[in-house]
């Protein structure tokens, strides 16, 4: 239960964050660590979900497409998006790259908008082996914090609008 505490206590305290500045919790993601590992355990995935659950049942869970994130929280009953990464690569599974490999990160904006094409038409993603993954695209991420991230956003809004 240690897990639903901090995850509980998080979203009281962004609650919080939120409320102040006049607006209101939309959406809920898991990030980082807890993302990666909850997308592949079901059991922690499930713990989060519930947490969200039990917080606000009216948040969308925003998940790794496919993952045990997005079906758990939909056994919980939440609403949930689906989401796909515009700037990492993926394995066969379709989880993500560890960024402890090198290739984790896509650097070239060409790259990250191919990617993003491939997800919005065929619904797949080339894995680093070059298998195709079938995904299911509702939201993608850019990392924010990412060297190119304003350079990728603008070269996928260019892209989808252009197609």
């Amino acid at each position: 239960m240690e897990v639903y505490s901090i995850v509980t206590d998080q979203l009281n305290i962004l609650n919080g964050i939120v409320k102040r500045n006049g607006a209101k919790l939309h959406h809920v993601k898991p990030h980082g660590a807890l993302y990666n590992m909850a997308a592949k355990n079901t059991g922690l995935a499930h713990v989060i979900a519930r947490a969200v659950k039990d917080f606000d049942p009216s948040l969308i869970y925003y998940g790794l497409s496919g993952s045990k994130m997005i079906a758990m929280a939909k056994e919980e009953g939440l609403q949930t998006a689906n989401e796909i990464f515009a700037d990492r690569t993926y394995q066969p599974d379709g989880s993500l790259t560890p960024r402890s490999q090198s290739n984790a990160l896509l650097s070239s904006t060409n790259d990250v908008a191919k990617q993003v094409m491939k997800f919005v038409k065929e619904n797949k993603v080339t894995a680093v082996t070059g298998d195709e993954v079938i995904v299911q695209a509702d939201t993608i991420c850019i990392h924010g914090d990412g060297k190119y991230a304003v350079e990728f956003a603008k070269a996928i809004y260019q892209q989808l609008y252009e197609k």
